[in-house]
């Protein structure tokens, strides 16, 4: 094990099941809110994945783990990901938090043993999407998404939650639509969200 992954676990006890072990790990880091960002997450696409066929305990398992990475703070993302030999694109560097994503892919895999490629995948585009994206990735980007975790109540929540009495592709074009309304103002773009966008051919 990298040895920067190694210093995340030091002096710790975990259970070898990642969904007990991933809520211990945030809360032993001082992630009170991410934890519970994270378990309603993973609640959230436990239901997603019951409503429509897919494996319920996979798509906990991506819930409970796709914020891990924020044991490290934004400053120190782009860091850690040059460390692991994460190649990085423009937009990683310019606001690192977009790099949350692939470092919570790192971490399920190589600190949470988690092996299976579907959950390792949807971790790893949860904020972005990314273009023809398998049903996992398209669940887990919208549970995230509805299980909001900011104040207020999001101005997509309602369209979003009605989309998906069509499909997950449909609640997932709502949050894209919203989001690159607003793509002047985020501090950078992503080319996966970009490239999401434009497999979908999304009307603005």
């Amino acid at each position: 094990m990298h040895p920067l992954l190694a210093a995340l676990t030091q002096s710790l006890d975990l259970p070898s099941d990642p969904c007990l072990a991933a809520p211990l790990f945030l809360q032993y880091h001082g992630y009170a809110k991410t934890t519970k960002h994270s378990q309603a997450v993973a609640a959230e696409c436990a239901r997603l994945a019951l409503r429509f066929g897919l494996d319920p305990r996979a798509a906990a398992l991506a819930g409970c783990l796709h914020d891990v990475s924020a044991v490290w703070p934004a400053a120190e993302r782009l860091a850690a990901a040059e460390a692991l030999g994460l190649a990085t694109l423009p937009a990683e560097r310019q606001h690192p938090l977009l790099l949350h994503q692939r470092l919570s892919a790192v971490l399920a895999e190589q600190l949470f043993c988690v092996s299976d490629p579907a959950v390792l995948a949807a971790i790893a585009c949860h904020t972005t999407l990314r273009p023809a994206p398998a049903p996992l990735d398209l669940l887990l980007f919208c549970a995230d998404k509805l299980a909001w975790d900011q104040p207020g109540r999001p101005p997509y929540l309602a369209n979003m939650r009605a989309a998906l009495d069509d499909s997950l592709a449909a609640a997932a074009a709502v949050y894209l639509r919203h989001l690159w309304r607003q793509r002047d103002t985020l501090s950078a773009v992503h080319p996966l969200l970009v490239e999401a966008w434009e497999y979908f051919e999304i009307e603005e």
